[in-house]
């Protein structure tokens, strides 16, 4: 493997992140992971997330904030305004997702930023974007899954609405700006120029609804029910999660082979030429006969051994797993992606790498989240070349507290 090998995709970008929370941090995480220099910017005292551990840092704090440096910055301040455009002169993205208007109303406007460094990309996460007539509506994951139609799909027919149990919206929007971010630092490459980069999470969520607005679309356009965890257009069976004796098994059958081989597994043979059955589309008007015959034999085995026999079968399925298998994974561990770390402050803890994957470059390493403006000396120095004389008269003049 060769020295070029070796690098790193983002090596030797420089990123100012202001990110707050999930939604601004997993997008400098992504970064961070790739290479990139991402110094965490945060208030005096730290960001909100700090506030959410129970008396000490938020465990999600730790998992989104590796392989960042971090240092604080008294926006509230002249001085501290001053520094922040100092190191925008000197980075090539700055990322925040402040509602939109907050970092102008503490005279940090994205467009003087530019026109200080013409080079810089400056990448803006908000829930509505910042246009519009929701454009200031407060936006929390919850909220944006239920007016971005999440809530409405999901839970049983016969239920409430339910949120998704992960924060989907500010991941996918994560996700999403940093893509942005992505192409606007290619189009710069090319052009010499910097970039305004914006995701809403609304938006970033929309896209994911592609089967259930097809569902709407086969229905008149009129809301389909809820269908739980069955197929949402009524188009598969068995499609749904089946209960063994001792939790439960997901199954899915898309293709008639895993029809056939699944009967074969069940010992129902005799079911091979059955009219109702003969097709996808015929089996999925009969979804509700299907789920018993499957929960019929599913019932009969234990989780792991069911799942065991559906594999060996080549049969889509998988065992419904809690967090502590999950964490527990023995496959993302061995691939790098999980780690078990012993953390000073929080303990034996499980922290995540970046799901990306660069061929050549070194196995991916956890590396340490920073504490509160831990490496304030050392980016300072990096960055814009101060020493401690210069360092103490900036915190004299208020732009660190």
């Amino acid at each position: 493997m060769t020295g070029q090998e070796q690098r790193w995709p983002l090596e030797g970008v420089r990123v100012l992140d202001l990110g707050q929370l999930y939604n601004g941090p997993y997008a400098g995480f992504l970064l961070a992971h790739a290479g990139a220099d991402v110094v965490k910017v945060e208030p005096p005292g730290g960001e909100a997330l700090r506030d959410r551990g129970g008396g000490q840092p938020s465990m999600a704090l730790a998992m989104l904030n590796t392989r960042k440096r971090g240092i604080t910055i008294n926006l509230k301040s002249e001085r501290g305004r001053a520094l922040l455009f100092d190191l925008a002169r000197q980075a090539d993205v700055f990322l925040e997702n402040f509602a939109p208007g907050a970092l102008a109303r503490l005279g940090v406007r994205a467009e003087d930023l530019m026109a200080a460094n013409p080079r810089l990309i400056y990448a803006s996460g908000t829930g509505y974007g910042l246009s519009g007539p929701s454009r200031d509506n407060l936006a929390m994951d919850l909220t944006v899954q239920a007016v971005g139609g999440v809530m409405s799909i999901n839970g049983t027919e016969d239920g409430p609405p339910l949120k998704a149990g992960l924060a989907i919206c500010d991941f996918l929007g994560a996700v999403h700006l940093y893509s942005g971010i992505m192409t606007a630092l290619y189009e710069r490459s090319v052009t010499g120029r910097g970039r305004f980069v914006e995701v809403a999470m609304q938006e970033a969520l929309y896209p994911a609804l592609a089967s259930n607005i097809a569902g709407l679309y086969r229905n008149g356009w009129k809301q389909p029910p809820r269908r739980g965890n069955k197929h949402p257009n009524r188009g598969s069976s068995p499609y749904n999660v089946y209960a063994c004796r001792d939790g439960h098994v997901a199954i899915i059958s898309v293709r008639e082979v895993h029809w056939t081989n699944l009967l074969k597994l069940m010992g129902r043979e005799d079911l091979l030429n059955e009219p109702r059955f003969e097709t996808q589309s015929l089996r999925a008007q009969h979804e509700d006969e299907i789920d018993a015959l499957v929960e019929a034999w599913t019932s009969r085995h234990g989780r792991d051994e069911a799942v065991d026999l559906l594999r060996e079968h080549r049969i889509p399925a998988a065992p419904v797993r809690n967090l502590e298998e999950v964490t527990a994974d023995r496959h993302m561990h061995e691939r790098g992606m999980l780690h078990d770390v012993d953390d000073p402050i929080l303990g034996r803890i499980v922290l995540n790498t970046s799901p990306l994957r660069f061929a050549g470059t070194p196995p991916p390493e956890i590396g340490d989240w920073p504490d509160v403006g831990e490496h304030q000396v050392e980016v300072l120095h990096d960055w814009l070349g101060l020493d401690e004389a210069a360092m103490k008269e900036l915190e004299r003049d208020g732009a660190f507290e």
